[in-house]
């Protein structure tokens, strides 16, 4: 039998279950957003609550082990809170946000949430550098101040907000990069921050900032011979919109990636590895999960292997190397 010329590979076990909360709608206009978000972009709109209620209710029995809602911006989704106050529920919540949305009242809405539910809520803030100098060309101008006042407010209210942020720098900048993070934090009261540091995946918006993937940075069958799939988030997880069930947040521009119109079909499906993404996630294991860089002595993991966290690399005119 002659293999399909697109690997994939089976659903092993849905551990997590994504949800496309607020399409491809967000408040910002980032230029390395590897779907083109944007307060225009509406190829993907927000899902109701009641949307939600239905995915939730399908899940049972599959032994969902988190729930992760991403965007766009969850929380210009304006039946967000209902939304979370639903899913916990069910199981732990992860919320991806860019932070610049949270004034007191909300945050306190949050914590309020929080406490009355029997499982735990996480924020994942995307955060693109230690400081304006860099976070603000990527992301926009005023988002570093915004982002991290809204930081502060979590934390003040007993959050501790994962901080996410795609590397734009050399891998020898790292151990300084990653201190520059932990000191720029402590200002707003974050001190031993959960810091995850992400690779970019160079397609949407990336690609046309840096660079494209090359013809040659593709998964072959040969590459998965004794490769732990278990480092493939398509194995253990799946992406619900409002337009169909995806194989996984990532590939959410790609048709080919659509699997299904209900979770109950999409769990039965092979998710195809053919996009040129699907190297990023081979050479790097599942980064879309909650893993962190860690922020202890004992080094932390990041795309550039196990980086020591200390600051001794920065040196004389660090703040232009590193920010």
């Amino acid at each position: 039998m002659i293999a399909p010329l697109t690997p994939s590979v089976p659903l092993t076990s849905l551990d997590q279950l994504w949800i496309q909360v607020s399409g491809t709608v967000c408040n910002l206009r980032c230029s390395h957003c590897f779907i083109s978000c944007s307060p225009d972009n509406h190829s993907f709109w927000f899902m109701t609550r009641e949307q939600v209620r239905g995915a939730l209710e399908e899940s049972l029995g599959m032994n969902v082990k988190e729930y992760y809602f991403t965007g766009g911006e969850p929380f210009m989704n304006r039946e967000i809170e209902g939304i979370l106050e639903d899913t916990l529920a069910y199981g732990p919540a992860t919320v991806l946000t860019n932070a610049t949305l949270f004034p007191r009242r909300r945050v306190e809405e949050l914590r309020r949430i929080q406490a009355e539910s029997p499982y735990p809520l996480e924020l994942r803030v995307s955060v693109d550098g230690p400081s304006a100098e860099i976070n603000d060309p990527i992301r926009g101008d005023g988002t570093f101040e915004r982002a991290m006042e809204g930081v502060g407010h979590l934390v003040a209210s007993g959050f501790r907000p994962i901080i996410t942020t795609m590397q734009s720098w050399p891998c020898d900048e790292m151990a300084c990069m990653l201190q520059a993070f932990r000191d720029a934090l402590g200002t707003v009261g974050y001190d031993e921050p959960r810091l995850k540091v992400l690779p970019p995946l160079l397609i949407g918006e990336e690609a046309k900032r840096s660079r494209p993937y090359r013809s040659s940075e593709r998964v072959t069958h040969e590459m998965l011979h004794g490769y732990d799939l278990d480092q493939l988030l398509c194995t253990r997880a799946r992406l619900v919109t409002a337009a169909g069930v995806y194989a996984c947040p990532i590939l959410l521009d790609y048709p080919g990636a659509r699997l299904a119109d209900t979770l109950t079909e999409a769990v039965r499906m092979r998710a195809p590895l053919g996009e040129s993404a699907c190297y990023t996630c081979y050479e790097n294991g599942a980064i879309c999960s909650n893993a962190t860089t860690g922020t202890g002595d004992s080094g932390v993991a990041s795309p550039c292997g196990d980086v020591a966290p200390t600051a001794s690399t920065c040196g004389e005119g660090a703040v232009s190397t590193c920010g």
